[in-house]
């Protein structure tokens, strides 16, 4: 058997194993408000139940926005600073009301939020949905790169809605007395310091109380706004949306530029779509049509016509339709739902991470399970630290919530944009619905999205440089890992036998001694023997009684069933091969997934079985393929990496790591 060149195969590239995928009554209670066999009075108990959850989980982002979004298109202090008349208010209160209706309302709940990747949604969701479609290599290339830029600017939502949702918030002390004003930023930072330090804790207990605390709030923001449009119903006249247009007509570039603070209105619009996976569409599109956007609407309108009747209020508008005696325990209510949703923001950024370390875009990480019996709340310890400091670094940065505005919408509706264009591109090739009429509709969806995200861009030197920067850097890092580890498995290829069926030959010809136990050598490729395997044969002469050959094989839908999830071949002789499958939100551990294969005649005992496993250093060369600063860069990725042995969740004394050297 000739010596290999190469190093052994690298672990990373086989992400983990998957647990068992949830039987389906388990599935029933993650992707909730679609169970079979409750009554109907049952049935729709659970639904409220689950939509008033999803309150808290899903709709908090957006639920927040009354309190900056008509403070920045109107305060004279803010970039935009519309004068308060009568028909700008209107204007500015017809475009937030048809925002919500068709980004919101139509474009994600009634459209987007049905193209789920067998229950769960996001952009990785989507673009495995795009992705298995029969298309040329470069436009799927294409795809794939928008969806990852999609991806990383949802990052940049992350770090900006923590501090400008909380930071709003305790800015609302200064109408308690204005005394307290060297205090808010202080507090701010308290507050996001304990945001995140709590999150190690799961959101398990917190989550029971999300859901009461939203509908309070929402309750809230409902009665104050009816209060002060039932004062001022002529407001009500905004609907119409020729006052938009009159907007646009009468104000001119400047109504262009008031659209980067009437976007403030649908952040979290990603959020519905991304975290659908936790309650199911149901629950989340009740909770909207029946709970958040009436009371939004009414907030909005009730902001409107207050500040039509004083508009000396337009520089807190939110906070002057409290009562005086009820402003601070609104501050306390406006802080608990900020914290909520801040919390959604970064549990999708921790969601985001894991499918991205399973779809190979980004390098392994710890991920603790906050849950044992919900498989979505998880905990990235380095993705959390790094939020919080980002988090920290941008409220120091700002100071306040009006100059923080600016760093916001490019982020959101950037993200929005791309979710449009994946959304057609599906629903044509997957769906085969008409292609006119997607192009119309998305069309629609784009005018808002790209309306808005120009409007952004301008305030890019005001704050909107912060999450493309941000954004840029995550793709930057994503491609070079993705790249790097293909250019890596390739090289180590090379090293490859042709074949099980030659290397199962040659031993039988060698006879070489068989020990007790089973060893079970990870390998990235499906096909061909593993240079662990091939060194290990070589330099100690032995073999296990049974030789399995490991390969886990990550697929673009987010569970996969345990009918799917293994291939078995017995090649005879103790030699197995195994290619499991495992979905981008499962977080798989071998060992289970070792003991599973009994069904399949592949019998093994824990306390025998030994895991074989390549820890290769990467040395830098002058071979093509990747310029010499990513070859860097991917250096310093593969020596922060998590190891293999806790990515995989094997007992540490049952690893054998073969130590290798791969120069690209």
């Amino acid at each position: 058997m000739a010596d290999s060149a190469a190093p052994a195969e690298p672990s990373d590239e086989h992400a983990p194993a998957s647990p068992p995928t949830p039987a389906p009554e388990q599935a029933a209670t993650r992707h909730s408000g679609r169970p079979s066999t409750q009554q109907p009075h049952a049935h729709n108990r659970r639904l409220w139940v689950v939509s008033i959850a999803a309150l808290g989980v899903v709709l908090g982002d957006i639920g927040t926005s009354p309190i900056y979004a008509l403070k920045e298109c109107f305060d004279p202090a803010g970039a935009h600073a519309l004068p308060a008349t009568a028909p700008n208010v209107l204007g500015v209160l017809s475009l937030v009301f048809w925002a919500l209706i068709v980004t919101i309302s139509v474009k994600y709940v009634c459209f987007i939020m049905r193209a789920d990747n067998r229950g769960e949604g996001g952009i990785f969701a989507l673009l495995g949905k795009v992705a298995g479609l029969n298309m040329r290599r470069w436009v799927r290339g294409s795809l794939v790169l928008l969806a990852i830029g999609g991806a990383a600017l949802l990052y940049g939502d992350g770090v900006i809605t923590p501090s400008i949702s909380v930071l709003s918030a305790i800015e609302g002390l200064e109408l308690v007395d204005s005394s307290l004003k060297p205090f808010v930023l202080p507090l701010t930072l308290i507050v996001l310091f304990a945001l995140f330090a709590v999150q190690r804790g799961g959101t398990g207990k917190m989550g029971r109380v999300f859901g009461p605390v939203m509908l309070v709030w929402f309750a809230a923001l409902a009665t104050f706004g009816l209060t002060a449009v039932l004062r001022s119903p002529e407001v009500l006249a905004a609907i119409n949306p020729l006052y938009a247009f009159e907007f646009f007509y009468s104000n001119g570039f400047h109504a262009f530029v008031a659209l980067g603070a009437v976007v403030l209105c649908i952040t979290g619009g990603e959020a519905l779509y991304a975290d659908m996976g936790h309650f199911g569409l149901p629950p989340i599109r009740r909770a909207w049509f029946v709970i958040a956007l009436p009371a939004l609407l009414m907030n909005y309108f009730g902001q409107g016509a207050l500040i039509l009747s004083d508009p000396t209020a337009v520089a807190h508008p939110f906070y002057r339709l409290v009562p005086d005696l009820l402003v601070l325990p609104m501050t306390v209510l406006a802080t608990m739902a900020t914290i909520i949703a801040s919390q959604a923001l970064i549990s999708g950024a921790f969601s985001l991470t894991n499918q991205a370390m399973q779809l190979g875009f980004m390098p392994r990480m710890r991920v603790v399970h906050t849950d044992s019996a919900t498989e979505g709340q998880i905990y990235i310890p380095a993705i959390n630290w790094a939020l919080m400091l980002m988090c920290i670094a941008v409220v120091m940065t700002f100071k306040t919530s009006s100059s923080m505005a600016g760093a916001y919408g490019l982020a959101v509706t950037g993200g929005m944009a791309i979710s449009s264009i994946l959304f057609g591109i599906m629903a044509v090739l997957l769906w085969r619905w008409n292609a006119v009429l997607v192009s119309m509709l998305v069309g629609v969806f784009l005018i808002f999205d790209l309306g808005f995200c120009a409007a952004s861009a301008l305030k890019f030197m005001e704050g909107g440089w912060f999450p493309v920067a941000l954004a840029m850097v995550l793709v930057v890092v994503m491609t070079t890992w993705k790249h790097g580890r293909r250019m890596l498995v390739e090289n180590m290829g090379q090293s490859r036998m042709p074949s099980m069926d030659d290397f199962v030959a040659d031993t039988a010809r060698v006879k070489p001694h068989r020990v007790r136990g089973t060893a079970v050598f990870m390998c990235s490729a499906k096909t061909g023997v593993p240079v662990s395997l091939l060194h290990h044969f070589k330099h100690n002469q032995v073999l296990h009684q049974q030789v399995v050959v490991l390969s886990v094989d990550f697929v673009e839908v987010p569970y996969v069933t345990e009918s799917e999830r293994c291939v078995v071949k017995s090649y005879g002789n103790g030699f197995w091969r195994v290619v499991a499958q495992s979905g981008f939100m499962e977080m798989p551990r071998v060992p289970q997934l070792v003991a599973g294969l009994a069904q399949a005649g592949l019998v093994t005992e824990p306390a025998t079985t030994s895991y074989y496993l390549g820890r290769e250093t990467v040395i830098i060369g002058r071979k093509g393929g990747m310029a010499s600063w990513r070859k860097r860069l991917f250096f310093f990725l593969t020596r922060n990496a998590l190891n293999a042995t806790s990515f995989f969740g094997i007992p540490p004394g049952r690893v054998v790591e073969m130590g290798l050297q791969v120069e690209l």
